[in-house]
């Protein structure tokens, strides 16, 4: 089946319950994407599973999108082994009473999914009886992939490389890391450092070269060619001049 008509399927038999059938962007990986009612969650895996035509009896994984203010998206995603295709069934539960059913006795394999996604986003799956923190200490406080939570790092220490101005009080952005035997931006030429990255063997911002330049002497103009300077030793003019007693000598 294509992923149209898989979604098309899916969306005919949990009639007359309204679900949204389209097909998520993935070129040849594409697949069909169902967005179902909270209430209807649990039946919508289990129509996916037990009809001949899909048979969706592979549970690959389970999780949410932390969609603000609209809620969490649970999203999970499902595989025919005899057929060969996929669907993605997804929910929206509200922000203020995240919780949905718990899929966990039409798809034992389910149970970690939803324990993770329990522990990151705080969605409650109700009929799931083991809840218990899976990744994080006991002692944690806070859901890490809402996205309301705060990094502890971005409070212990200003964060250099803001995305946005005035989002990090210490300004500037990460140094560029240049590879071995690059020189460093004020090291040739009047090219000006970039603000916030001076550094060592670097020169001042503004364009002075850290390097003086070396001065070369002027080229000769076109079709001359200068005096050669007699060397060390030459005895003026005379080709014979230089030779040894031997080269003098009678032939």
């Amino acid at each position: 089946m294509t992923p149209e008509e898989v979604g098309r399927r899916v969306v005919a038999l949990l009639a007359p319950v309204e679900a949204t059938a389209s097909v998520s962007d993935g070129r040849s990986h594409a697949r069909a994407t169902v967005d179902v009612p909270l209430s209807s969650w649990a039946d919508a895996l289990r129509a996916a599973r037990d009809d001949a035509e899909l048979a969706c009896d592979f549970f690959d994984w389970l999780s949410a999108v932390d969609e603000l203010a609209a809620g969490f998206d649970v999203v999970v995603h499902l595989w025919s082994t005899r057929h060969r295709h996929g669907v993605l069934l997804r929910t929206r539960v509200p922000r203020e009473t995240p919780v949905v059913a718990s899929v966990v006795d039409l798809y034992p394999g389910a149970a970690w999914h939803e324990r993770e996604t329990h522990e990151m986003f705080g969605i409650d799956f109700a009929g799931h009886h083991g809840l218990a923190p899976l990744l994080l200490p006991p002692e944690f406080e806070g859901h890490p992939l809402r996205k309301e939570f705060v990094l502890a790092s971005r409070v212990a220490k200003p964060w250099p490389g803001a995305k946005e101005p005035g989002e990090s009080e210490a300004g500037g952005g990460r140094r560029a890391v240049r590879p071995p035997g690059v020189p460093a931006p004020g090291e040739w030429g009047t090219t000006p450092t970039p603000a916030g990255a001076a550094g060592v063997g670097e020169g001042p911002r503004g364009g002075t070269p850290a390097r003086p330049a070396r001065e070369r002497p002027a080229r000769p103009a076109p079709g001359t060619r200068p005096a050669r300077t007699p060397r060390a030793g030459a005895a003026g003019d005379d080709p014979a001049a230089g030779r040894g007693d031997d080269e003098g000598g009678t032939a």
